[in-house]
Parts: C-alpha cells; sequence; structure tokens
C-alpha cells in the first residue's frame, strides 16, 4: 500500500445512500448505494463518511459483481486501513458488505453507476424500504409444517 505524504487528499462527494429504516430488525439488505464510478478505491471514503455512527469502525469490505475495476486488498481511509475483497459470486444483484467487528454486518445492494437517474433512484428507494424476503421452504414443507400433529 503506498500513500502518498504531503499531498491532500481529495474532496470526498457525498455519498448516494439510502438506508433501511433502523427499526431493530435484521434486514437481509441494509439499504442501496449508488456509487458515481467502478472504482472502489475512490467511492469507498465517501461511502464511509456517509455511513449512521452506529456503523462506525468499518474494516473489512467485500464487494461482488463486475462494475468494479481492479483494486487494492487494502487501503487507508480516515486513518483507518479497510481490508478489501471481491466476491466471485454468482448473484445477479451487486453487493457490498461492510464489517465491523463485534458491531455486525450490513449489506448494500449497489446500483451500477451509469444507470439513469430515476431507475436508479427507484431501485435505492425499494432496496431500502422492501428487502427482498428470506427464502421460503417448498411447498411440501409448507403443508407438512401447517398439518397438525396427530399422536
Amino acid at each position: 500500500m503506498t500513500i502518498a505524504s504531503g499531498t491532500p487528499d481529495p474532496p470526498l462527494l457525498l455519498a448516494r445512500l439510502r438506508l433501511t429504516p433502523l427499526d431493530g430488525d435484521p434486514h437481509r439488505i441494509d439499504g442501496a448505494w449508488w456509487p458515481r464510478t467502478g472504482d472502489l478505491t475512490v467511492e469507498l471514503p465517501g461511502l464511509l463518511a456517509g455511513l449512521p455512527h452506529a456503523w462506525s469502525r468499518i474494516i473489512h469490505v467485500t464487494v461482488n459483481g463486475t462494475l468494479w475495476s481492479a483494486f487494492p486488498g487494502r487501503m487507508l481511509v480516515a486513518g483507518q486501513v479497510l481490508h478489501l475483497h471481491h466476491s466471485a459470486s454468482s448473484q445477479s444483484t451487486p453487493t457490498a458488505c461492510l464489517v465491523a467487528p463485534g458491531m455486525g454486518r450490513w449489506d448494500l445492494v449497489v446500483v451500477p453507476p451509469h444507470t439513469e437517474e430515476a431507475e436508479a433512484l427507484h431501485l435505492m428507494a425499494t432496496a431500502a424500504a422492501n428487502p427482498p424476503p428470506p427464502p421460503q421452504r417448498d411447498t411440501a414443507s409448507n403443508a407438512a409444517a401447517s398439518m397438525p400433529m396427530t399422536p
């Protein structure tokens, strides 16, 4: 990791971010993020700066999908080392998983950077308001589970 000394940090752009309501319940998806570029090293400082205080101390970020250009295994953000990973998941929706040890894990849907604004805003609102439900059991299991037990 190379850090240039004597050069000012580039200005942070406000993250385009929409989070699920903080209602105390766990969510499969915790919100949506619409980065401006496919450069994770440029986008992450703004994302982390825009997160709620309760999400502090993020030290690990895993992304999937093909929208990111190559990035290092770690980078320095706000004086803290951030470990970066790319998952080769076959999941069709790009996501970012943020981890803070002892605090929790948060999963964000990532809206591709070049998405038209109206579509991106719709996707973000949908992800934040209506996270996908957990997978359902098959119908045979559901039917068996609803049958009364007999001695």
